[in-house]
């Protein structure tokens, strides 16, 4: 009756072994699907990268700032001021 019994236990652990095994690859077959729909959901929605994002952004600061000191000349031409012909 034990050896039995631990037939019985070896089966049932080998079983459970399985079990878990196959649960392992099953969650990580799901975790890549949701990956690769997560990756195709964000390519399909146009999203910028943030380096890309950073750099336009200090390039439209660095021509914002030349566009006012531009501004500035332009004016300045206009009045007849003597500064506005120093560079």
């Amino acid at each position: 009756m034990a050896q039995a019994s631990s037939k019985l236990f070896d089966t049932v652990g080998k079983v459970m072994n399985d079990a878990a095994g196959m649960a392992d690859g099953v969650r990580r077959e799901i975790e890549s699907m949701v990956r690769a729909q997560a990756e195709r959901f964000i390519m399909d929605m146009n999203l910028v990268k943030r380096e890309d994002h950073d750099a336009l952004r200090e390039l439209v600061q660095r021509q914002s700032s030349e566009l006012s000191a531009l501004k500035a000349e332009v004016a300045a031409l206009k009045s007849g001021s003597p500064t506005a012909t120093k560079q």
